[in-house]
């Protein structure tokens, strides 16, 4: 639809070109407009004028407004007291496109995609840089790695849309990215009381820029094992390697930070692949059966013994138990990994009755001693997700 000289003409404010447009318009159409929390801080009276619009029954458009502030989309829409409470048709929250598209967009193998997305995560912005470079190595370089580079200050950003305390929120996802992961350690960094911590963790928590993990079969609302994790990649990445590297980087030593990302990179897309199986096992279809909700589970199964699974789910019937173990390498022992899976597996205080189904989660299939042994590859986990 095009409405003829209407650029053309200067609106004094968002009354005059909001109402000129329902004037104008012949045929139904859809107005949608972007950061609509900045547009409020210049302009106040924009919610109280599109109160009145679409009270009036009279717009002859469909609106959209979004944002990527969180807390101030919520607070123009969700509460009780803001102009638009109770105007929306539908409230979108946007999650993180899933790996099968990353996929595709960067026409790479399943190996690579998993690579990448332990990198990029799925914001749709960052794949766009992405594909502007040759490679992942010379796009972290450049856009990460770069005091100039375009997501080098990424992170604050996205704290300054959504939190009040830029500085504390970086500082605890710089501890908890850095490895503590527990209240008490991430407390003791810190040097401050755990009970200081539970507000603001929790406030990173429902904004997504962190999740609360708990060993698989616990109840979320009395366990005493949590573990505080960053939840999106591209952050993970980020506090993981530049910000406790920030002066080298400053210093035009980019380079070797590259090469400490090179020699830990493997570790760090592990953890990755593990979440990557979790979401893939979760509602999936495995050897005829479906799997409610997977997830890990650590602890001790003796005074002597302690064990860690990478994903643990139980079949909807109630009559199998999935477990299995994640690798990032290449040339596994698969009869060794699958002896001690059972081995742990048979140890888990949730056991029961239910049958053991062991699954290997490898990055590829190896050459031998894989009969008779399920294994599932980075391909199988993105069809599996998508």
């Amino acid at each position: 639809m095009t409405l003829v000289d209407f650029d053309k003409v200067v609106y004094p404010n968002w009354q005059a070109l909001l109402t000129a447009l329902n004037h104008r318009t012949q045929e139904r159409f859809t107005l949608c407009l972007d950061e609509f929390p900045y547009l409020v801080k210049s302009s106040p009276e924009l919610p109280a004028l599109l109160q009145k619009l679409l009270d009036s029954h009279s717009l002859k458009y469909n609106l959209i407004i979004c944002g990527s502030s969180q807390q101030l989309m919520q607070g123009l829409i969700l509460d009780g007291s803001a102009p638009l409470y109770g105007r929306a048709d539908q409230i979108l929250k946007l999650s993180p496109i899933h790996i099968k598209y990353l996929q595709e967009v960067l026409r790479s193998d399943a190996i690579s995609a998993v690579e990448e997305f332990a990198v990029w995560g799925g914001v749709p912005r960052y794949w766009e840089l992405r594909l502007q470079d040759e490679n992942l190595k010379e796009s972290i370089a450049y856009n990460i790695l770069n005091p100039l580079g375009t997501l080098y200050e990424e992170p604050i950003r996205l704290f300054m849309d959504d939190m009040r305390d830029v500085i504390q929120a970086s500082t605890l996802l710089s501890v908890i990215g850095s490895g503590a992961n527990r209240l008490s350690e991430i407390a003791a960094r810190l040097e401050k009381p755990a009970t200081h911590l539970s507000g603001p963790l929790e406030k990173l928590r429902q904004l997504d820029f962190i999740e609360r993990e708990i060993p698989f079969g616990e109840n979320p609302k009395n366990s005493k094992k949590s573990l505080y994790k960053v939840s999106d990649s591209f952050m993970d990445f980020y506090f993981h390697f530049v910000v406790p590297n920030r002066s080298l980087i400053e210093l035009g030593r980019a380079e070797m930070v590259m090469s400490a990302i090179q020699s830990q990179f493997s570790r760090y897309v592990s953890v990755w692949w593990e979440k990557l199986c979790r979401q893939a096992v979760s509602g999936g279809l495995i050897g005829g059966d479906i799997y409610n909700l997977a997830g890990r589970w650590w602890g001790n199964v003796s005074r002597e013994e302690a064990i860690e699974l990478d994903v643990v789910a139980e079949s909807m019937d109630g009559k199998k138990l999935l477990v299995g173990e994640c690798k990032w390498t290449e040339g596994e022992d698969t009869d060794r990994l699958l002896h001690e899976l059972i081995r742990k597996a048979r140890k888990l205080p949730l056991l029961k009755e239910r049958e053991i189904v062991p699954v290997l989660f490898l990055k590829r299939i190896p050459v031998h001693g894989c009969e008779n042994i399920l294994i599932m590859t980075p391909q199988q986990i993105i069809e599996m997700i998508g």
